[in-house]
């Protein structure tokens, strides 16, 4: 799953007509960090690591965020968790579900 992560990451990187400013990439048995920078202003940092080893209840945690220039011009981020409750993302830009 992290290796999926990180490979649809740097292909999206390749794919685009731009300099590749920073590229970070550490992996091990139980945890990643990512981080890559463009020259277009593109910004993605990640780090994942997996919880509960070993039992049923093994999970894949990732925390990261990500930084895009819009067509607008303004640089939008996002912040964002994703395990067990799935993604959940948070930026300025971004509606907030309403609370119960």
């Amino acid at each position: 799953m992290k290796f999926l992560i990180v490979f649809v990451a740097l292909f999206a990187i390749a794919m685009a007509d731009v300099q590749i400013l920073r590229r970070d990439l550490d992996v091990q048995p139980e945890s990643f960090k990512f981080g890559s920078e463009t020259s277009d202003g593109n910004k993605h940092d990640a780090e994942g690591e997996l919880h509960n080893v070993g039992s049923e209840q093994e999970e894949l945690v990732v925390r990261g965020s990500y930084s895009f220039v819009g067509e607008d011009g303004v640089t939008y981020t996002v912040n964002y968790l994703a395990d067990k409750n799935g993604f959940q993302p948070q930026g300025a830009h971004l509606p907030v579900a309403p609370q119960a």
